[in-house]
Parts: structure tokens; C-alpha cells; sequence
């Protein structure tokens, strides 16, 4: 997705600010790995996934705002919060590692990032699975993702 060259130019330090970011939510997911269901370790996660998700919305990189809106809401829509076990801890792993990767691919004269969304359907896919892992389809389009509530399911 290509974005206004002047709005791009006014944020120089975006990458920056986006990889501090993630750094912390990868800081939050070894706490994780270290401490089991953390109660703080996971409110940091929610919190940084929210941020990077404005920032990169800001900057029209939909594609990654989509996925740290989907990561956080799959996370946050999980009441109580569910039990960090290996499986949900190595996913998250992967799908900050492509968040990571999304960024290191943006352009950093134009903004602009081209890439496929199955990735991240998949990962979204998958989590969404270990998180709640009753039988149901995810409804993931080409690029656009939807919300879901895990409660709507369970009905």
C-alpha cells in the first residue's frame, strides 16, 4: 500500500518508534515464557499490540495495524485470559517475527509495503484456534480481517 509521500516524510522516526514497539511485546512474550500467564506480562502485550496498531494505522500500513488489531483482540477478547501454554506462546513468537519482518520491508523513502495477507490469516488462523480450540471457521478475507468474538462462538 503506497502512501502520501508528505504524510510518510513527517513521521521520520515511525520505524524506529514501531520497532521499539515490537521489541517490547517480544520483551513481554519471554516474560511470558519465563512466567506462565503473567497477568502484567500479558496487559504490557495488549497495550504494545494497541500502540504499534495506531502507529502503523497512522502511516496507512493497513496490513500490519490489521494483524496487531487482530493479535490484541484475539488476546483481549479472551476473558479470563487464556492459558498461555507453549503452542499460544510459539505462535505469537511467529507472528511477531512476520510483524517484524513487515517493517523491516517497508519503504523507508515511500512507506511502501507490498505483501500477501495469508501469513497472517494463517497465524490468526491458528492462534485463534489455540486460543479457543472448539471447531469454527475464522472468516479471513484477502487483506481484511475480522473481529470476532470468542463468547459469540461458545453461544
Amino acid at each position: 500500500m503506497l502512501i502520501d509521500d508528505q504524510t510518510w516524510h513527517q513521521s521520520p522516526d515511525f520505524l524506529l518508534e514501531a520497532e521499539a514497539l515490537l521489541a517490547k511485546s517480544v520483551e513481554c512474550l519471554n516474560h511470558l515464557n519465563l512466567i506462565k500467564n503473567d497477568q502484567d506480562a500479558i496487559d504490557c502485550m495488549l497495550s504494545t499490540l494497541l500502540k504499534l496498531a495506531e502507529k502503523t494505522d497512522a502511516l496507512a500500513l493497513r496490513s500490519t495495524a490489521e494483524f496487531s488489531r487482530q493479535v490484541h483482540a484475539l488476546l483481549d477478547h479472551s476473558h479470563p485470559h487464556p492459558d498461555m501454554n507453549e503452542q499460544i506462546l510459539d505462535t505469537l513468537g511467529e507472528c511477531f517475527s512476520l510483524m517484524a519482518w513487515q517493517l523491516e520491508l517497508v519503504d523507508p523513502v515511500t512507506g511502501q509495503l507490498n505483501l500477501d495477507g495469508n501469513e497472517q490469516a494463517t497465524l490468526i488462523e491458528t492462534l485463534a484456534v489455540q486460543m479457543d480450540p472448539l471447531p469454527a471457521p475464522l472468516s479471513c478475507q484477502h487483506n481484511s480481517f475480522k473481529v470476532f468474538s470468542i463468547a459469540k462462538r461458545n453461544a
